[in-house]
């Protein structure tokens, strides 16, 4: 017995895999620095647990309606209000298990066999996987790094077809950790408009902005592309809550109510309990948010000041999350030789650029301690000294 051609042309995730082998090591003993994480190393903020655990003595364990409870669907319309110049009615919210999910049940929602959907590169591991699964074609669109990794309007243009159903956009960005500004945002919303497909954009790092780049909503441009918007967003990467599994998301109505009832058959609720805990996130103290912001820039610099010492590798700085996509074409090896030799020579983990489309770079995650940062940096410099 065979699986399903669907699931056999998916291909699991690089950066799970890494991180759990780093992990292996780690639970055997060994020193690993983990610069692969694609999650916060910061514990979730204290009164988002006091609100989990109130829920849980509150007896609030048993299901919500599919698409999320009403309170929390209030406050993320508030969150879009109130950060992004954004009105949505209850009915064009919906509440996931996660941000993956929600981008999961939007390509579902949306994609036909034979739709195209445009993806630039390099491009968060999932992407593609998630357009093949709704049946669709991923169209890989390159970005450069000599242009900041910004998409370019030219190879965008030439991109669209009569089977475009979608564009997915990411500002900032994983990898790359690279920014759309206003005109590039502009000019997608007027393609989208001119050849009648939707955006899909991913937000679920807009807060982890540095250098006063701010990230602007494309949906909140016009009415054409709010309503040709499906925006994605969620409490993980902000808040420090990765476990909690709460994404968000807002669309046309029509989409979210078929959304609404592919979640019902799918998945259910989020966990009651971690939506009372994405409520007090949303709705609580904001503080917190602005310490882990600003720590990540800290050792955004750190990293980008040891990118400047070693002639071998060139990065282009970052304008948020918390990655570092570093070229490391000068060192003669492919991106998965070097993120293997790196874990088992210097314990060193790191995730291959093949996984997001580009195989001249590494994925370097800052998402942890100066201290940790300043060891696995001084690692990468020995071990590159070796193979000079």
């Amino acid at each position: 017995m065979e699986v399903s051609e669907k699931l056999r042309q998916i291909s699991p995730s690089l950066t799970l895999a890494i991180t759990s082998q780093a992990k292996a090591l780690k639970n055997q003993g060994e020193d690993v620095i983990n610069f692969a994480a694609g999650e916060p190393d910061f514990a979730t903020p204290e009164h988002i647990c006091r609100a989990a655990e109130k829920a849980i003595r509150d007896g609030k364990t048993r299901y919500t309606p599919a698409k999320g409870m009403p309170e929390l669907i209030d406050a993320v319309r508030e969150k879009f209000r109130r950060d992004n110049r954004l009105q949505f009615v209850p009915e064009e919210i919906i509440i996931s298990s996660g941000a993956k999910y929600a981008l999961y049940a939007a390509f579902q929602a949306i994609c036909n066999p034979g739709d195209e959907v445009i993806i630039p590169s390099p491009y968060w591991v999932t992407y593609p996987e998630q357009v093949k699964l709704a049946g669709a074609v991923p169209v890989i669109l390159e970005t450069r790094e000599e242009d900041e990794f910004r998409i370019n309007r030219d190879r965008l243009s030439a991109a669209i077809t009569a089977r475009t159903k979608a564009l997915i956009i990411s500002s900032p960005a994983n990898p790359t950790g690279a920014g759309l500004p206003l005109g590039d945002l502009e000019f997608i919303a007027e393609e989208a408009s001119k050849n009648d497909f939707y955006v899909i954009s991913d937000e679920i790092y807009e807060k982890l902005v540095f250098d006063g780049f701010e990230a602007v909503s494309i949906a909140s441009l016009s009415d054409d592309i709010r309503k040709r918007s499906i925006v994605i967003n969620g409490v993980s990467k902000s808040y420090a809550m990765t476990g909690w599994r709460v994404g968000y998301l807002a669309a046309p109505a029509n989409i979210a109510k078929a959304i609404a009832s592919y979640q019902s058959h799918t998945t259910s609720n989020p966990s009651t309990i971690s939506q009372y805990a994405a409520l007090a996130a949303l709705a609580g103290d904001q503080n917190c948010v602005e310490e882990m912001r600003k720590a990540y820039q800290e050792r955004r610099d750190l990293m980008m000041e040891w990118f400047a010492r070693l002639p071998e590798i060139s990065c282009v700085k970052p304008v948020g999350t918390f990655y570092t996509f570093p070229n490391i074409s000068g060192l003669g090896k492919t991106s998965i030789e070097l993120a293997r030799e790196l874990l088992e020579k210097a314990l060193l983990a790191v995730v291959p650029g093949v996984a997001f489309g580009a195989d001249t770079n590494l994925r370097m995650s800052f998402a942890d301690s100066p201290e940790n940062l300043e060891k696995g940096l001084r690692r990468l410099d020995k071990y590159i000294s070796t193979i000079k």
